[in-house]
């Protein structure tokens, strides 16, 4: 039996380094101006409080994916989706598809809907969110950076009659 494409798993202490080298090597992020080490502060600031960090990786190949999701009980129980990010030589092979997948099926123990952000420019993104049934709620001038904007998408992960408490 061979082994799968890609496997999506819980990123591992070990993990980390690699996942700041994937953020920092990534165009789109560049223009947050995300270092290594601000990306490794970051993740090793989210794995210390629980946040949702999964990886995709093959069978000995260093992680080239990564989906975080922030938990909360806000805006109805919703969780966040910081990033999903693929290593630009694996992108529209459906390893995206795959860690979204994932991320939401993992959130759906804890929350009603997940939200995201995108920045307004990036159509490729905005497509593949909205394929994925992410509906564009609102846009965020300079939100995050000035002078780039961001669009706000949402989808519902439960049905109302179905909904968590919050």
């Amino acid at each position: 039996m061979s082994e799968p494409r890609e496997i999506v798993r819980a990123a591992a202490a070990e993990d980390l380094p690699v996942l700041a080298e994937l953020m920092a090597d990534s165009p789109l992020l560049a223009r947050y101006d995300i270092t290594w080490a601000g990306a490794m502060g970051a993740l090793e600031s989210a794995w210390r409080a629980g946040d949702i960090l999964l990886t995709a990786f093959e069978y000995n190949v260093p992680p080239f994916g990564l989906a975080w999701v922030i938990k909360s009980r806000i805006l109805t129980g919703a969780a966040y989706l910081r990033l999903l990010l693929v290593a630009q030589d694996r992108q529209s092979g459906g390893v995206g598809s795959h860690l979204l997948g994932e991320a939401e099926q993992q959130a759906r123990e804890f929350a009603n809907h997940m939200v995201l952000l995108v920045t307004a420019d990036n159509a490729r993104a905005r497509r593949f969110y909205e394929r994925c049934g992410y509906q564009h709620v609102g846009d965020l001038p300079g939100f995050a950076v000035p002078g780039l904007d961001e669009a706000l998408y949402q989808k519902a992960l439960r049905p109302h009659g179905e909904r968590l408490p919050v």
